[in-house]
């Protein structure tokens, strides 16, 4: 069975370890290497791999350093990125294999151009296509194509959790609350995330079920969300709902 710890990094990163039961381990995203360095000195931990989703600075800086420490540690992220020290580059459709279990590649376009999530043992590893109530800003991809990421996303098992890579829950839940006021899901969540946050306990990992629920930007096929955004576009269908309603956060 595959253990998840989170090691907090910057101000609100997520740093994902995958550990086995025999003190190896894999990381995702490592931004910071001393806080790597840090859990995996403390609990005499191997690191076999690192799983890369995108290639901006606080999903990568941490490689060098990590690698310096463990030589035969493999680096796994998308081919088309630049990711320091690539040993193995992987698209749409490959696998990985972490302790026995496959893992499969999802491109997911639009944050970057070539950003990837890896789900796998009813874990999805999103970097920042997909957040609790939330979504990536489309950075250098196109809304379209993030619009399609995030439907192969909603596609996966409802049971599937969610370990994105920021702790941005709160701030997303305020313009959920605003795209969809009558929505009782929100409302419930909204009181459960306030009464963690309370106690400086962790919302991530989510899980597709609730997001789907209560994310706005998986919902653009629902009639409360094209209401909310019917003053900013003409165009009602899916794909058009779900470009007014980024263009609004991104304004929010």
């Amino acid at each position: 069975m595959l253990m998840i710890k989170s090691i907090p990094a910057f101000k609100d990163n997520y740093i994902w370890m995958i550990k086995n039961s025999d003190n190896h381990c894999v990381v995702v995203d490592p931004g910071d290497a001393s806080a790597v360095l840090k859990v995996l000195q403390e609990e005499s931990l191997i690191l076999d791999a690192i799983l890369i989703t995108h290639h901006h600075w606080d999903h990568i800086d941490g490689i060098s350093e990590l690698k310096r420490h463990y030589r035969n540690t493999k680096i796994v992220g998308p081919d088309d990125e630049p990711i320091p020290g690539l040993t193995q580059g992987v698209q749409d459709g490959d696998q990985v294999e972490l302790f026995g279990e496959r893992f499969m590649v999802i491109a997911v376009p639009g944050h970057t151009s070539g950003h990837v999530a890896y789900v796998g043992d009813e874990k999805l590893f999103c970097g920042d296509a997909l957040f609790s109530a939330g979504c990536g800003r489309i950075f250098e991809g196109t809304p379209e194509q993030m619009y399609h990421s995030l439907q192969k996303l909603a596609a996966l098992p409802d049971e599937t959790q969610v370990y994105c890579a920021h702790e941005y829950t709160t701030n997303n839940l305020s313009f959920a609350l605003v795209a969809e006021q009558d929505n009782p899901h929100l409302q419930r969540y909204r009181e459960e995330v306030s009464r963690l946050r309370a106690q400086g306990i962790s919302t991530i990992p989510s899980n597709m079920g609730l997001e789907k629920r209560i994310n706005p930007f998986l919902r653009c096929d629902q009639s409360s969300i094209k209401k909310s955004v019917s003053d900013r576009t003409q165009d009602t269908s899916d794909l058009g709902t779900f470009i007014a309603l980024r263009c609004w956060k991104d304004e929010f």
